[in-house]
């Protein structure tokens, strides 16, 4: 008998995939039309940054465009010669008082304003809003007598009064959304477990409210770094100064020394930047917490 064997069928090889056409933009303003803008922004934007930076390092009477040679001498007079050592010590004692205050009392009315429904909330809500509208400038002379009859002038804790209540509105409005933000059943929960309300809080809320803290915390930060108006008014003595008033004193009535102003503008906006740069995720969450819940 002959053996016949079966033959395998051969396997048809697949064709290729089709490689998915490209899609054509359809309408919408060319490329050119939306980069061009935008480098002119950024060139307009950083165009005084790069400025500063190049009078703190030329030569006092160099007028190069490029910053050679580079020297540091500018830097040396603004910290040894004009005291801005000092000046920086005080709006660094001031703007963290500031933030740790203004923390601390956020996170108490906003707890209070997110968890407890009470007749004229919303009333209350609006008022603090209203009072961003409502510049500084209007409450100096208020300000100055009562600091003054409180033996507060010349003294850094005016400051410190003076930035913590101008701060806690914005801060209050931001927190609540945080504290809104957490499931109110988280608390229920722990509660059920025997804690009471202040262990709950402390257990299961403020963790979770740590990225609201460091929000509301780093603007406060940043707007008692920058005033200028309060620190000008209730500080006359030199030793007492923070930095915006100390780079205020290096532009003369007839000569301004340019090195040292771009100098010291530089050395008050590291700290700015850095904190900036650091919890910027957590400021975006702060905007964005404050403006939906409550």
């Amino acid at each position: 008998m002959t053996a016949f064997t079966l033959e395998k069928p051969r396997q048809a090889r697949s064709a290729p995939a089709a490689r998915p056409p490209r899609r054509r933009r359809i309408g919408g303003p060319p490329r050119l039309a939306v980069i061009g803008p935008l480098v002119l922004y950024l060139v307009f934007t950083l165009l005084p940054f790069y400025w500063m930076i190049a009078f703190a390092l030329r030569p006092a009477r160099s007028t190069a465009l490029v910053p050679w040679p580079v020297t540091l001498d500018h830097f040396r007079t603004v910290w040894n010669g004009i005291g801005f050592g000092v000046f920086f010590r005080n709006s660094v004692i001031v703007a963290i008082a500031v933030q740790v205050l203004v923390d601390v009392f956020a996170l108490a009315g906003g707890y209070a304003l997110a968890r407890y429904r009470f007749r004229g909330r919303k009333l209350f809500l609006i008022g603090l809003l209203c009072t961003q509208f409502i510049p500084g400038a209007m409450l100096l002379i208020p300000l100055f007598v009562i600091f003054r009859h409180l033996g507060l002038i010349n003294n850094l804790a005016s400051l410190v009064i003076a930035d913590t209540a101008f701060q806690i509105p914005l801060a209050l409005i931001l927190m609540s959304g945080f504290v809104a933000s957490v499931p109110v059943e988280l608390e229920e929960a722990a509660m059920v477990d025997g804690c009471s309300r202040l262990r709950a809080f402390l257990a299961v809320v403020l963790p979770l409210l740590r990225p609201g803290l460091v929000a509301v915390g780093s603007f406060a930060f940043i707007g008692s770094w920058n005033n200028f108006l309060f620190a000008l008014m209730f500080m006359s003595e030199q030793d007492r100064f923070t930095i915006p008033v100390g780079l205020s004193y290096t532009i003369g009535e007839y000569s301004t020394d340019f090195g040292a102003l771009a100098a010291g503008g530089i050395v008050a906006a590291v700290p700015v930047v850095l904190v900036f740069a650091l919890i910027q995720r957590y400021l975006v969450q702060g905007l964005s917490a404050g403006a939906v819940k409550g």
